[in-house]
């Protein structure tokens, strides 16, 4: 089949154009600028996959004046990057992205107060031990998913997968946006992957990069000041400088268009239609300092989705409540503060109690509701618990008692808990500081006995932070405290009822016969974790308590 296919360009500021191709022997077809600052051409197509590229005069500073210069289509939705093309399909006489044909649309996901996050890095995700060389890809995943199933995940946050320069990065650096990046597999091969999590009723978020772009991003080299800051926007901060930053100030008013907001607009509107996503992690909201346009992004996002829930979340270092307030920006915040406190308290370096109610109540902190927090002990960003520990001479046996310490805290804290992929079973591999170097999670840490155990445990949590109403609540009391014993007790409840108890020893001593007089009432309590039942009397209740362990009660 053979059809007349449009290929367009937004340049304004450009003079000519013209575009190249498989279909044209590389020769160069003009192209015709139009007062929308657009150029076009239209060529007769065969169905099938065609390669091409755009040849235009740059008006980017770092070449000469109105230099010819290669460029792929900066709206490219695949690109094979050794060869600098960017890839058309046309099957019907229409462009597509892929046929691949969605199943699983229909199944209800979970609401935000409800989720449990795992933060994901496709390559190092699986690929395993026995082949160093094997990266991981997005039908490798899909063979883990009833792993994050088992274990009670209903939310993957994806690290980027935009097309990046070279094989394997973390992917911050993005290149090209509309294209996923092609060492993980094809864009089917992702389709596919988010429409299995929403099979099993995981909800799929996508780090979103709009603060800055690679050197070689095809906005780059057609006009870099229309899409860009000339300086450095965040001048406050230069070692978080990761490349050229996009120019939300930057408005044309002879097309009464700010180009940034228009392309990450874009960005968003197709990542959404075309893939499905149910949510946003925005990187470096700090640096990229624009309330306005986050707010306008946000709402886009929300505009473009069917009748299901979004979460549009930020990253800001440090962590604040004023990009959650009840009008937006977003939807939620990183919580970091909460990684900042709990940490030095699991590891005995400290107990102050106005930093840990702080962080398990982050209303504390300006925050208004559950899910504008979310709470974590480690990122791709931050070293692993178990390293954390190690750091300070915790190892073997005491190190997996604090690890559940920390996974308590996480599941009953106020706020929606984020795993690291790897934590659940104690993953310690070192942050490295090169992300040029892969760092794959050692899956044959669960054939230990005390990693499988940590598993279990994280998987007896899980149940109940997805289960139980008042820890999505947004309710939360500190009810004893005792500075001496280095003990905190607080319940969470919810309007209809449900009540749970979290009582912690923060100390290296065993507590034998603590009394807590003040113990919340109910007809009867299930010591959640050791499965007995708990008898609470008039004068409160009495109870054992190892050093650095909690116990939680649940009302029932």
């Amino acid at each position: 089949m053979v059809s007349l296919i449009e290929f367009k360009l937004f340049a304004p500021r450009n003079k000519k154009a013209t575009l190249i191709g498989s279909f044209s022997d590389w020769q160069e077809t003009p192209m015709e600028k139009t007062e929308d600052g657009y150029f076009y051409t239209q060529l007769k197509l065969e169905d099938g996959i065609h390669q091409y590229k755009f040849r235009i005069q740059t008006q980017s500073p770092n070449f000469s004046p109105d230099e010819w210069v290669d460029v792929i289509d900066p709206y490219a939705t695949d690109v094979d990057e050794q060869q600098k093309v960017g890839l058309v399909r046309i099957k019907n006489g229409k462009r597509i992205v892929d046929s691949y044909s969605w199943q699983y649309d229909d199944i209800p996901l979970p609401e935000n107060e409800e989720l449990v996050i795992y933060e994901m890095h496709v390559a190092d995700f699986t690929g395993g031990e026995v082949d160093r060389e094997k990266r991981g890809q997005y039908l490798d995943a899909i063979a883990k998913l009833d792993y994050l199933q088992e274990l009670g995940i209903n939310a993957v946050e994806l690290m980027p997968v935009n097309e990046y320069p070279g094989d394997y990065s973390w992917g911050y650096k993005v290149r090209h946006f509309f294209a996923t990046e092609s060492s993980y597999g094809s864009t089917e091969d992702l389709k596919r992957l988010i429409d299995e999590c929403h099979r099993r009723g995981i909800r799929v978020f996508m780090d979103g990069i709009y603060n800055h772009t690679d050197e070689e991003c095809p906005l780059m080299l057609i006009d870099r000041n229309y899409w860009y800051y000339e300086h450095m926007h965040y001048p406050e901060d230069p070692a978080n400088y990761w490349g050229p930053e996009f120019n939300y100030d930057n408005y044309d008013e002879k097309l009464d268009v700010k180009p940034a907001w228009k392309y990450v607009g874009d960005v968003v509107r197709f990542w959404i239609q075309e893939y499905h996503i149910d949510g946003i992690r925005f990187d470096a909201v700090r640096q990229l300092a624009n309330f306005e346009f986050l707010h306008w992004l946000a709402t886009q996002a929300k505009k473009n989705t069917v009748a299901k829930p979004f979460y549009n979340i930020a990253e800001h270092i440090p962590d604040t409540s004023k990009v959650t307030t009840p009008k937006g920006p977003l939807d939620a915040c990183w919580h970091e503060s909460f990684h900042y406190f709990v940490i030095p308290h699991i590891c005995g370096e400290k107990f102050e109690l106005d930093h840990l109610k702080q962080v398990l109540d982050p209303r504390q902190q300006g925050y208004k509701t559950a899910t504008n927090a979310i709470n974590y002990l480690a990122t791709h960003d931050r070293e692993r618990l178990f390293r954390e520990l190690g750091n300070r001479g915790i190892f073997d046996e005491a190190a997996f008692t604090r690890a559940k310490l920390a996974a308590v805290l996480l599941m009953t804290a106020m706020g929606i808990p984020m795993l690291w992929m790897g934590e659940e079973f104690g993953e310690h591999k070192r942050k490295s500081e090169n992300v040029t170097q892969p760092k794959k999670i050692a899956w044959p840490l669960l054939e230990k006995p005390e990693n499988r155990d940590l598993f279990e445990y994280y998987k007896k949590l899980i149940v109940l932070r997805k289960h139980n109403l008042a820890l999505q609540s947004d309710n939360i009391e500190f009810f004893h405290e005792d500075l001496q014993a280095q003990l905190l007790a607080y319940v969470r409840w919810h309007n209809q009822g449900a009540q749970v108890v979290v009582m912690v020893n923060f100390s290296n001593q065993n507590l034998m016969g603590y009394h807590i007089p003040n113990f919340p009432s109910a007809e009867h309590w299930q010591d959640w974790l050791a499965n007995t039942q708990v008898e609470v009397g008039k004068d409160g209740l009495v109870t054992d308590l190892q050093s650095y362990t909690a116990k939680i009660f649940v009302a029932h």
